[in-house]
């Protein structure tokens, strides 16, 4: 019991453990629901969802949302569950902190402005929303339970995305020092 409730309170999980984890969880995800684990579809339909708030029936006849059908289902919660995992998860590590708006690294390379951070927070999410919906998928959907089907375009998908992220790294570090 101490070994659990020492691996709870870790700041950093093992990737093995926690890899495992995330493929139990598609297994279970085929298995129960017979859907795939993905969760970038679930933003748009957010989207969708809050247009339709906005607009009424107006957004109703978009071809878009009468492919991606807009309701809160399974995957909807499951960003829901991400998002307040995390929280907790935090919480119970001891890492939760508030006011850290800045990471050292950012406010070395481009100023301490929280705003500035904020901004480009947001503008890097909105962009790789876009990506993920033009892609067909997110790294959970194509990366994951993608891959987890031997779907050549995941494989494609998850080689591109180590690639992208390698490049965005050693631009970043460039930036940094």
């Amino acid at each position: 019991m101490e070994i659990i409730v020492d691996a709870l309170t870790d700041v950093n999980w093992s990737p093995y453990v926690v890899g495992t984890g995330i493929g139990i969880l598609s297994w279970l995800s085929f298995l129960i629901s017979g859907k795939p684990l993905a969760t970038s579809t679930t933003f748009a339909r957010t989207g969708g969802m809050i247009e339709k708030l906005i607009k009424g029936e107006k957004a109703k006849p978009r071809l878009y949302y009468k492919k991606i059908k807009l309701h809160i289902n399974w995957q909807w919660m499951l960003v829901l569950g991400v998002v307040i995992g995390s929280f907790l998860s935090a919480i119970i590590s001891g890492d939760f902190q508030t006011g850290i708006w800045v990471p050292s690294l950012w406010a070395s390379a481009f100023g301490d402005s929280a705003l500035l951070r904020v901004l480009v927070a947001l503008a890097g999410g909105i962009i790789l929303g876009f990506g993920a919906r033009f892609a067909g998928g997110c790294t959970s959907g194509h990366g994951i339970s993608g891959t987890l089907q031997l779907a050549v375009s995941s494989w494609i998908s998850a080689v591109f995305f180590f690639i992208g992220g390698i490049i965005t790294a050693h631009i970043l570090y460039l930036i940094a020092a």
